[in-house]
């Protein structure tokens, strides 16, 4: 179960001792990424499937890289797949819309789900099967070019995306594992609600939208409603049947990433429609004590977002 975090505590650790600060909460999430991988490993008789799902932000492309060399540390071979590549061309005459009538960017109609649901079958069987790449820039399938993917006798592949628990995903492998993370603690001041955990999930993707993805800010935060009730809809739902659930967030993040979204926030004009959100963040952003990036190691799930990691994404 997650716990809240309290400010003051944070503050205090981050201006007495930031470095053990890091390392502490870095030793407390690859201590639950190596309990994660066990458990796995003790269900693959069942199943050589992992579903790794979570809402937008939640770190899922590292924490699955994580698992699966924390598996490999105790014996088991495994690979990391993720359910992007499986986005199928745009269309805009079969693409799924809102009930509003736009487009719904969030659906898992958007996935080749004939194609994952024969991969699973194939997987199970041990068969070879050819992972598709998908082109956000052009929004779609690169017909040419197939990664091939080959079980072994105690080899797992982790399939992570926000639709991993779907039913219709989880239906076509019902003894998969099931893997939910978010970030899933509070942090507190004074016995209440301080900072959301949403706004933690929110920090990260400004900043990486910003860092990576050329996207503005203001950008982010118009589709970010749009994300919020993608998630009500189509993965909240379904997290409860999740073999384990998983909390990504860590106590120091929000003293190391508060420098890159404050600059990043900068840059958006009081006259922006949604300012009055940024309002009611900001100030309590403000009161993190700051601590350098530096304190965050190449191997940390921080890294997805800002950069200077040892993963490729």
């Amino acid at each position: 179960m997650p716990y809240p975090y309290d400010i003051d505590n944070i503050n205090n650790r981050a201006s007495c001792d930031p470095v053990g600060f890091a390392r502490e909460c870095e030793v407390i999430f690859n201590r639950k990424v190596a309990e994660a991988a066990a458990t796995i490993a003790e269900r693959a008789v069942y199943s050589n499937v992992v579903l790794l799902s979570g809402p937008s932000g939640s770190g899922k492309t590292t924490t699955a890289k994580k698992i699966c060399e924390a598996l490999e540390r105790i014996g088991v071979r495994a690979h990391s797949v993720s359910l992007d590549k499986y986005y199928v061309t745009f269309d805009s005459g079969t693409a799924p819309r809102t009930e509003d009538g736009e487009y719904d960017r969030e659906s898992p109609y958007c996935l080749d789900l004939e194609l994952l649901a024969r991969h699973f079958k194939m997987i199970e069987r041990r068969e070879t099967v050819m992972i598709p790449h998908f082109d956000f820039k052009t929004q779609s399938q690169l017909e040419a070019r197939f990664t091939p993917l080959t079980l072994g006798e105690k080899e797992i592949v982790v399939f992570e995306g926000i639709h991993a628990l779907n039913d219709l995903l989880t239906n076509e492998h019902q003894h998969a594992f099931k893997l939910y993370i978010s970030a899933r603690s509070d942090v507190e001041k004074d016995g209440g609600a301080f900072f959301k955990r949403t706004w933690t999930r929110l920090l990260r993707r400004v900043v990486r939208d910003n860092f990576f993805r050329s996207t503005e800010v203001s950008a982010t935060l118009q589709m970010w409603a749009n994300v919020r009730e993608g998630e009500k809809k189509y993965i909240s739902p379904f997290k409860y049947k999740a073999d384990l659930l998983f909390d990504s967030s860590m106590e120091y993040e929000i003293s190391v990433m508060k420098q890159f979204a404050l600059n990043a926030f900068k840059s958006i004009p009081d006259s922006y429609e949604r300012v009055s959100e940024l309002s009611s963040l900001m100030p309590v952003l403000s009161q993190f004590m700051e601590m350098s990036s530096d304190t965050i190691p190449p191997d940390s799930i921080l890294r997805e977002f800002i950069g200077g990691g040892k993963y490729e994404y």
